[in-house]
């Protein structure tokens, strides 16, 4: 497992049953014998507000990270995520929105399973590679709109 994956999971396990959490950069640092940008980079990428998390960051006395939970079974927040995913999408950001969007059940594990396959590069084959992630995006926006009004 990857040192952004542990830092991940751990981090999930402390939250998962609280709204909000404390953290401090360099104690996490410290516990997985890194760097603190290490620590900012996991929480810049993987706990942001279009995956059900805001964040809150404190320079100085070791930089506490503060962050909180949000409902994402809200179907006016899903709008405004769709809304930011912006106009392209490579796989792999696909691939972390269905994973937060299977844990909070936005979705069901089948409607991640057919997305995976509908906005796949092997999907996508006939589409120039350029234009690949744009066209993704749309399909990607496309299906969890409608999921959404369901």
């Amino acid at each position: 497992m990857k040192l952004s994956d542990m830092i991940e999971e751990y981090i999930r396990e402390i939250i998962k049953d609280e709204e909000s959490i404390e953290l401090c950069r360099s104690e996490l640092a410290n516990r997985f014998n890194c760097v603190p940008s290490q620590i900012n980079y996991v929480i810049s990428t993987r706990f942001i507000p279009e995956l059900g998390f805001y964040v809150e960051s404190r320079r100085g006395g070791g930089g506490y990270i503060k962050i909180n939970r949000i409902d994402l079974s809200n179907s006016i927040y899903l709008s405004e995520i769709i809304e930011k995913i912006g106009k392209k999408m490579s796989q792999s950001v696909v691939d972390v929105y269905l994973k937060e969007f299977l844990r909070y059940n936005v979705i069901t594990k089948r409607d991640e399973e057919l997305i995976k396959i509908a906005v796949s590069d092997k999907s996508l084959n006939q589409v120039d590679v350029n234009k690949r992630d744009y066209v993704r995006a749309d399909i990607f926006k496309h299906l969890i709109i409608n999921l959404i009004k369901e």
